[in-house]
């Protein structure tokens, strides 16, 4: 019977590990106004910088970001060489980007409107913190321009609490920012949880204790 219970409570250890270790490798899309009704866009060129901010939620180890999506609408003129960045907010929780942390990979002329997926390679977001999508092009806008979809509702949460800002940030060199509340770029964030490494580590120490004893009671039984 206690033979019986031991290997009870290492198959509950290890369908515990196995959930974690999915839940960790799971991707979900945390933030998405994609769905929402379009009313209007934003002018994207060399000259003209877009930006939209959002918040993580709580989970203590963090996220990993896997992509964004944007909602494009048709660009008008030639432009050239658009360039999608997530930025953070600096020591001081600015409300506009202040750190590139990273340029993402994917189209780099979104002509024709649509949703684009741009992927991070490695990045990691801490928990409840502020970053921004920043977008620009190698273009001025006199040239033409690629245009970012918005709209005048907040980005839906899925889960976790992230927080989408419902405001139209723009600048004319990347450096100095407006912030114009009512209307949000649209977009989609797509991000993996990451466990608390000591979550691994109970687990593995726990699988270890009870083989161990599962181990010993086995020697120990009456033949």
């Amino acid at each position: 019977m206690k033979r019986k219970n031991f290997r009870g409570v290492i198959a509950f250890m290890v369908v515990l590990f196995a959930r974690q270790i999915a839940f960790s490798q799971g991707t979900l899309t945390y933030l998405s106004s994609l769905g929402q009704p379009s009313v209007g866009s934003a002018a994207v060129g060399e000259d003209s910088w877009v930006a939209s901010i959002f918040m993580t939620g709580g989970n203590l180890g963090g996220y990993e970001l896997d992509s964004v999506e944007l909602a494009m609408t048709p660009a008008s003129g030639a432009p050239s060489d658009f360039t999608v960045m997530l930025y953070s907010s600096g020591p001081e929780f600015s409300a506009v980007p202040v750190s590139r942390l990273d340029t993402l990979s994917g189209p780099t002329d979104p002509t024709t409107g649509g949703d684009y997926t741009y992927t991070a390679s490695d990045l990691t977001l801490s928990k409840g913190t502020p970053y921004f999508i920043v977008i620009t092009a190698g273009t001025p806008v006199a040239s033409g321009v690629y245009a970012w979809s918005y709209t005048d509702s907040a980005p839906a949460n899925t889960m976790d609490l992230w927080q989408g800002g419902n405001a139209l940030i723009t600048s004319s060199d990347g450096v100095s920012w407006n912030v114009t509340l009512g209307d949000g770029p649209q977009f989609a964030i797509n991000a993996t949880a990451i466990p608390e490494p000591k979550t691994f580590f109970l687990l593995v120490l726990g699988c270890l204790i009870f083989g161990w004893e599962y181990n010993r009671a086995k020697t120990q039984a009456p033949r």
